[in-house]
């Protein structure tokens, strides 16, 4: 029945705070609830997102959570509803003891941007706790002769619940002897003193015993009881005397165990043992027990645990002193624990946003932290900065409450990432500090483009190359990360809209590789260049350009050509020789060039055959032919000579020419031709025989293709019956296609010839004449044998324009098919 009314009791109380449970907004954005103790898990608080000003979903949008200073958290909040319930069953006293009122303090903190709100719920006591006396049957000792009036102090009675619900008051049993006193400690618990009001006579009563009820303000109160034990004793008319009625002292909390706190003095007036005293501690407090203890026989009060100043500022501790007769006296000693500056700040933070993207702007905040020092009296103000020069700045918010927020730009390709060593000192005496490390790392974005290696480049490659063969490669570095780093490669197309670059080039545009498509032709092109861009694969693209330049090496696949003297096959280069010429005269020149380019178009002159080997020289550098020795009658009057001209390439090309030189004693003197007849002859005939041949090859093929056309004319003629214009199949105007009678030259492949069959009358045959450059141009004879010879005057009077004329009549071969 008494759980029952009791339950009922605890029901109509957290009800009757619910009835007033308020919230305010303060300053500094504090949000204050009040509830009450001992509130089931799951009890609803307040509706957060209400008194906030806050939608329902911005709650869950910006991540909404709650963040205690302490190290553990009595609340939940339901993001959804903004609803603010209790975690856990409150119990008042394990929460804040003694101290009242009771705060437990809380943050909010909000991302998106970061916010936070601080929350004070204040919990409310309820008459849950009974006042109880340490010791249930306390044992006293009057001497008989005791005075009237004699005060004797009892144990105080501990209630843990505070203000009304605390100890208000105590009640003794009826009996003859005694009244009830109670009094108050300046820090402390309410004590009661027994007094006397009647004599004591041992004769007539050796024992009185009592009953001391402890009764506290709840509603309905609630009591604890203690049962006294009064043993009266014989006569010792003089009681101790302690020297103070109160001892004061003032105690560092950073004392040792065992440090003197005051010493007490009694003396007795009595002899014997009666004089004796004993001192003790007792009727105290649990907690002054266990911190203090006492010389008996000394009166030494020293301290058996450390104090601490945030807990216990002072303690009112009840000496007693006990002479040897059983009579006792009582003083105080009021101890004052001195604050020292012996805790050091304590940083705690609420949110940290990390990564920080590298383009946040200035005042962006970066975490939400608070700083709570203990020794507030006497650590003087907290001093909060940052340990090394960073781009980041401590910001206070409100009380103790501060915000790390940017002050200068970020770069993650220079700083990826930092530890912020924050610092909170006091200002002690002596300063205390703590480091507290965030870290936060740093966020990239594409804010640096591809950057190649070098200004410019320039690859070679050598003609006559293969196709798609590697040339070179162009690199790019991004110091972005991620997609922001992946660089593409690509061509672009020259200003002037020329596309031709992209026939010779490609690039492969993950590595940049570099690759020729065609095969390059140094007597067609030396070099080009192109552009290469080069392109990052971030969200908003940055790119770079750089220039390429390509450079055709030469190879020798070009034969020295001669440009004089001609080698057209017709007419042979004849030069004239006086006789009188003497050693060293220059009879000719032999001038050639080369197609191709530095040493492969060094050309040297070689004489390769003469008539007379040690008549004619031929300079090596300049082709210059020139006389040995002088000129004498024995030597033929027709020399010939085999120039042989050579580049200097690897390996070396060369190509020979003819000449033929004449001594003649003056310039006067006709031009003869000179004709071998065996070999006239022997060419006659062989031409002769080819050609009956090939006439006769022809004929049949003639035959054979009428034939063959004529079967296909009748056979298609009965099958179809139909009639066709063969001149569909064929171009308009006979114009074939290009590919079928011209090649076309790339690199050194060689040009198409011309080729001419011409038929020569004079003699009496007719005959046919193949790839003239071939046969050298002598002088037919007549038909009585002799050599016809033409007029000196109707000569040219140089030997070049008698090889011009014989050009003339004559289509020349090209060189290629020499």
């Amino acid at each position: 029945m008494a759980v029952a009314s009791r339950k009922s009791l605890q029901n109509r109380q957290v009800a009757t705070l619910f009835l007033f449970l308020c919230v305010s907004v303060g300053d500094a954005a504090t949000i204050r609830y009040s509830v009450a103790e001992e509130m089931e898990s799951g009890s609803f608080v307040a509706n957060v997102a209400k008194d906030l000003g806050l939608e329902v979903g911005k709650l869950v949008a910006r991540g909404a959570r709650l963040v205690s200073e302490g190290n553990k958290l009595h609340f939940r909040l339901h993001r959804k509803t903004g609803d603010l319930f209790v975690k856990e069953k409150l119990d008042r006293e394990s929460l804040c003891g003694k101290a009242d009122p009771c705060v437990l303090h809380f943050e909010i903190v909000l991302g998106e941007p970061l916010q936070s709100f601080r929350v004070e719920v204040r919990v409310f006591d309820i008459n849950d706790n009974a006042p109880s006396f340490q010791n249930k049957e306390p044992l006293l000792k009057i001497p008989e002769s005791t005075p009237l009036g004699s005060r004797f102090p009892l144990q105080s009675a501990q209630d843990l619940d505070v203000g009304l619900n605390g100890l208000q008051n105590y009640t003794l049993s009826t009996n003859a002897y005694f009244h009830l006193h109670t009094r108050f400690r300046s820090h402390g618990p309410k004590y009661a003193e027994l007094v006397l009001d009647k004599p004591l006579d041992r004769e007539e009563q050796a024992e009185v015993n009592l009953t001391i009820t402890a009764v506290d303000g709840g509603s309905p109160p609630k009591s604890g009881t203690a049962h006294i034990r009064v043993v009266v004793l014989d006569v010792n008319d003089h009681v101790p005397q302690f020297s103070r009625l109160v001892y004061r002292a003032q105690v560092p909390e950073n004392s040792s165990n065992g440090s003197l706190v005051a010493t007490v003095t009694a003396t007795d007036l009595d002899e014997g043992t009666n004089k004796e005293i004993t001192y003790s501690l007792a009727q105290n407090p649990e907690a002054i027990l266990q911190t203090f203890q006492i010389d008996s026989h000394t009166g030494e009060v020293r301290l058996r645990e450390p104090l601490d100043f945030e807990a216990t500022e002072t303690y009112d501790i009840d000496v007693q002193a006990t002479d040897g007769g059983g009579l006792s006296a009582h003083s105080k000693v009021l101890v004052e624990v001195m604050d020292v500056n012996d805790n050091p700040p304590e940083v705690m933070v609420s949110s940290v946003s990390s990564p920080l993207p590298e383009d946040s702007p200035l005042q962006t905040v970066v975490a939400l932290f608070t700083i709570r020092d203990r020794d507030i009296r006497v650590g003087g103000k907290i001093t909060c900065f940052l340990r090394e020069d960073l781009p980041f700045v401590v910001k206070p918010t409100f009380r103790n409450s501060y915000s790390l927020v940017t002050d200068k730009s970020l770069d993650r390709e220079d700083v990826s990432g930092y530890n912020i060593t924050i610092v909170a000192m006091d200002t002690g005496p002596p300063n205390l500090s703590t480091e507290t490390v965030i870290e936060v790392l740093i966020s990239d974005i594409n804010d640096n483009p591809p950057m190649f290696q070098k200004d410019s480049y320039v690859l070679t490659v050598r003609e006559n190359n293969s196709p798609a063969v590697f040339i070179g490669k162009v690199h790019a570095e991004d110091l972005d990360l991620g997609e922001n780093a992946q660089v593409t490669y690509s061509l672009l197309p020259p200003k002037s809209g020329d596309l031709s670059v992209f026939a010779y080039i490609s690039i492969n545009s993950d590595n940049g590789k570099l690759y020729a498509l065609r095969t390059m032709d140094y007597e067609a092109i030396q070099d080009f260049q192109f552009v290469v861009k080069a392109t990052d694969g971030g969200f908003l693209t940055l790119s770079s350009q750089v220039t390429v330049r390509v450079v055709v090496l030469d190879d020798n696949d070009n034969r020295p050509m001669i440009l004089y003297p001609l080698q057209n096959g017709t007419l042979p280069c004849n030069d004239l020789v006086p006789r009188s010429a003497e050693a060293g005269y220059l009879v000719t020149k032999v001038v050639a060039v080369d197609g191709d380019s530095g040493q492969n178009s060094w050309l040297s002159y070689h004489l390769l055959k003469a008539t007379d080997l040690g008549l004619f020289s031929v300079q090596r550098q300049n082709g210059e032919i020139r006389t040995l020795r002088q000129i004498s009658e024995r030597d033929p009057m027709m020399q010939k000579l085999t120039i042989l001209v050579q580049d200097h390439g690897q390996p070396a090309l060369s190509t020979t020419a003819s000449l033929n030189i004449l001594l003649v004693d003056g310039f006067s003197e006709p031009y003869l031709r000179f004709w071998d007849p065996s070999k006239h002859s022997k060419k006659v005939n062989s031409t002769t025989k080819y050609l009956v041949i090939s006439l006769s090859v022809l004929s049949f093929l003639f035959l054979l293709s009428v034939t063959v056309i004529f079967i296909i004319h009748i056979y298609q003629k009965i099958k179809h019956r139909d009639t066709f214009t063969i001149q569909e199949h064929f171009y308009d105007d006979c114009n074939f296609p290009n590919n079928l009678v011209q090649g076309e030259g790339n690199g050194s492949l060689s040009r198409p010839g011309t080729y001419e069959i011409c038929s020569a009358t004079g003699t009496g045959n007719s005959e046919f004449r193949f790839l003239k450059r071939f046969m050298p141009n002598f002088p037919f004879p007549h038909a009585s044998g002799e050599v016809r010879t033409e007029d000196r005057s109707s000569l040219p009077t140089d030997s070049n324009r008698n090889r011009s004329r014989g050009s003339e009549d004559h289509t020349q071969v090209s060189d290629d098919y020499m």
